[in-house]
């Protein structure tokens, strides 16, 4: 009980602490001269430094493992996953500019959406119906956010939620769906990688782009950021807790999807992001007005329905592992549809859902870790 109380307690404080402080150092001003920290490769470079030290430290020191032995093959697969990341990011970041973050929060919450269309129109898969319901409760939600914003809001204000900002967001959604499916195919060409070594690897990875990238001698930027954080230390201290934060509640995160399943990950998750919006409304003095709060829980509920539906697809899964039957095509298929939409990393170590993707009945599971690998496997639904 007490390790679950204090991996909950590390999301919420890290993550919280860390959405607060990106909220900070991309949208305040800082110093008499009210200036704006907007090197977002800075900002990219030292959360990667962050997350691939820490990550380093999880393994060596908390699972006690050894590093990952590097190839040339491997090094180019975690040099393409760094090279998607390393873009995405700052579309984010360059959305704040013209959204405010609860929007952002609430936009980012559509990754489902883009994924769910592409397929359809693609390679027409078919979903269940509550799918379509979840898909419809959060588009009409979103929409509902941006549509009933208050007609006495300022010009500065209406800006704050333009439709290029959200085209931002998009296009980094979009982008983090080509890391995750470059990812998935990482992991499954190579069975030792685990989702610590692509935390730990795939941000030292970046962290070697955005440096040679920050060091041609035509970039401006690292000079341009040394000066700025010379002259508004506070912006120094806020960028490295924000960094610090980050790469801490990663390690949560792991933690809590290796021992409690992702069921109580995605629950966590959900909660979080509507305490960041709450947060974000409270703290920085932004204003919603009741149908954007409505539309807000409708968006929530929608989250809300997605979990609960996998929970009981969990539940299917576990009779069927137990009983030693194999499992529904339907099942099998809403399980990697879950996969896919969700991304890789919590998923890949599984035994079981290599063995759900092949067609292979579970027969025997080695005990006494096949209790958890098996909540683990179904909890997968959730993720």
């Amino acid at each position: 009980m007490l390790d679950f109380v204090v991996c909950v307690s590390g999301i919420y404080v890290c993550f919280l602490t860390w959405s607060t402080l990106q909220e900070r150092v991309t949208t305040a001003t800082y110093g008499a001269d009210h200036q704006r920290f907007r090197f977002t490769i800075i900002l990219n470079l030292l959360q990667a430094l962050a997350a691939s030290l820490v990550g380093f430290i999880y393994i060596k020191v908390i699972q006690r493992q050894p590093m990952l032995q590097m190839t040339g093959h491997r090094w180019k697969r975690f040099f393409q996953v760094a090279f998607l990341n390393s873009i995405a990011s700052p579309f984010g970041y360059m959305a704040l500019r013209y959204i405010n973050y609860p929007t952002m929060t609430l936009a980012k919450t559509c990754k489902m959406v883009p994924v769910m269309l592409m397929n359809k129109v693609l390679y027409r898969r078919h979903y269940p119906t509550h799918k379509y319901a979840v898909v419809a409760m959060i588009t009409l939600g979103v929409s509902g956010f941006m549509l009933f914003k208050s007609s006495s809001k300022s010009k500065k204000e209406a800006t704050e939620n333009s439709l290029y900002g959200l085209v931002l967001v998009l296009i980094n959604l979009a982008i983090d769906g080509a890391v995750n499916s470059t990812q998935d195919q990482v992991f499954s060409e190579d069975k030792k990688i685990t989702g610590q070594h692509m935390m730990c690897l795939m941000n030292l990875c970046s962290s070697i782009l955005m440096s040679l990238w920050l060091l041609n001698p035509f970039n401006p930027e690292l000079s341009d950021a040394a000066n700025f954080l010379y002259s508004h230390p506070r912006a120094m201290v806020d960028i490295g807790m924000f960094a610090i934060c980050g790469a801490m509640g990663q390690c949560f995160v792991f933690y809590t999807l290796a021992n409690f399943g992702s069921l109580t990950l995605t629950t966590v998750t959900v909660t979080r992001k509507f305490l960041t919006i709450l947060i974000s409304v409270f703290y920085n003095g932004h204003k919603l007005n009741v149908r954007q709060w409505s539309a807000a829980g409708l968006v929530f509920s929608g989250i809300s329905l997605d979990v609960y539906m996998k929970q009981m697809a969990k539940q299917a899964v576990i009779q069927a592992v137990d009983a030693k039957k194999p499992v529904s095509p339907e099942l099998k298929e809403e399980i990697e549809e879950d996969i896919d939409e969700d991304g890789p990393i919590e998923s890949h170590e599984i035994p079981e859902i290599a063995a759900l993707r092949s067609g292979v009945t579970i027969k025997d599971r080695p005990s006494p870790a096949g209790t958890a690998r098996r909540r683990r496997m179904v909890d997968v639904a959730a993720s």
